[in-house]
């Protein structure tokens, strides 16, 4: 592997998954040569783990451009490769006059920004479902504009349209941490030796807060882990994405349904989570019937996981190159049997698969977009909680432009890391 490492590169990008193959490609296609090195395998963690929507509906006001801009990328990927990109729909759904107005106070707060979406009653639900339902959904926040795509084949396809634009990715090439020159980024130390680049991208996802901290840069983030389950194939009208409260879904491109529930993530709690608490507290007690807080192994295995190390021999990104938690049985199980209930014709559907995933989260649950302001030449694209792959073309082409000092096509000064204070 060292001879066909490259000895300079325009950008290095630490991390193989949607976000930073996403950014890979945009500054490929911009002539900038770009190494991309991942310590597994592409898309090896959440990139392929998690529901696979592309949503704007329900997201912080300040991911809507972003999640628009998305929009417009996901079709013109799809036109180039094959990713499972379907604009489908997308609707949350409501059963009495308290969700309607959550509903309509978040399209209120949007108003600002292009979504596409539109409150719907009445009527209007029932058409948009197609399928009769034992409950009484009398509203839904509906997109039309929002969309699907399969996530084990999205971030091959980018990939595929990076390698086409020049990019060179490494798999199985763990990066040990920064290399720095006079107060500023000089390029990455792998496991298989120096390359040289005055810009380095981070985009390692739940690992991004340790290769951090060990560099002395804060990044409060912690993992949460999710969880989601696929159904068999089977004839059914609903052919758009759902969020029943109880249950979510959404039709796969092999006939079949994945299906979960926003109170299926698990928060174990860790060292960092002591750490980082007046940090995520206000956030954790917002989210609190969504979320469900764990103390077990994962506390110990953290523990003894080492903050700071050496980069001339094995770190913590060789020894656990993918992090695989396996599912919460009993929550997706529920969400199904839930989606079940309210929709009789998925009585027969069988599960074919379950599993889990790591997601990297922020205290405000918005990502970490944005210059290092103390390391010129060091970005960092992490912190998508969980909502990162419908946007992440978007993201990508977003720290594409802060990498060249580009102003970028839409604001950013939301996810900036200063806005976090040790």
């Amino acid at each position: 592997m060292s001879s066909s490492l490259p000895q300079q590169v325009d950008v290095a990008i630490i991390g193989g998954g949607i976000i930073g193959i996403s950014t890979a490609w945009a500054l490929s296609r911009a002539g900038q040569r770009v190494a991309v090195f991942e310590k597994g395998v592409l898309a090896g963690e959440q990139s392929s783990r998690n529901w696979g929507w592309i949503r704007s509906i329900g997201r912080d006001p300040a991911e809507l451009p972003l999640a628009h801009r998305a929009n417009s990328l996901w079709r013109e990927i799809q036109q180039q490769v094959n990713v499972g990109y379907r604009q489908i729909g997308l609707a949350y759904l409501g059963e009495n006059a308290t969700d309607q107005a959550g509903l309509q106070t978040w399209l209120d707060s949007a108003r600002e920004h292009p979504t596409g979406a539109h409150l719907l009653t009445g009527e209007a639900v029932r058409q948009i479902l197609a399928e009769p339902s034992t409950r009484p959904w009398t509203s839904a926040l509906h997109s039309a504009e929002d969309g699907v795509a399969e996530p084990h084949l999205a971030t091959a396809g980018i990939a595929h349209l990076a390698r086409a634009a020049g990019c060179q990715i490494f798999e199985q090439c763990a990066v040990r941490g920064l290399d720095t020159a006079s107060g500023r980024t000089a390029g990455v130390i792998t496991e298989f030796g120096r390359v040289a680049a005055d810009r380095v991208v981070l985009a390692g996802g739940a690992w991004s807060r340790l290769l951090c901290g060990n560099t002395g840069i804060f990044l409060p983030q912690l993992k949460v882990h999710g969880s989601a389950l696929r159904t068999t194939s089977f004839p059914c009208g609903l052919d758009l994405a759902v969020n029943g409260k109880e249950f979510t879904c959404r039709p796969r491109a092999d006939g079949g349904y994945t299906v979960s529930k926003l109170a299926a993530s698990v928060a174990d709690v860790t060292p960092d989570s002591i750490r980082l608490l007046r940090h995520f507290f206000p956030a954790w007690m917002a989210q609190r019937q969504n979320l469900n807080i764990r103390f077990g192994r994962r506390f110990f295995e953290e523990l003894f996981t080492p903050t700071r190390f050496p980069l001339d021999r094995p770190t913590p990104f060789e020894k656990n190159r993918t992090l695989d938690p396996g599912p919460n049985t009993h929550s997706v199980f529920a969400a199904l049997r839930q989606l079940q209930r309210a929709f009789p014709v998925f009585a027969g559907a069988q599960v074919v698969q379950a599993w889990g995933g790591m997601m990297d989260v922020t205290p405000d649950a918005l990502p970490v977009i944005s210059a290092v302001d103390s390391l010129p030449g060091f970005f960092i694209g992490t912190g998508f909680s969980g909502h990162g792959f419908g946007i992440g073309p978007a993201a990508g082409e977003l720290l594409a432009q802060l990498v060249q000092g580009i102003a970028p096509t839409v604001g950013h000064h939301a996810f900036r890391l200063s806005r976090f204070r040790v």
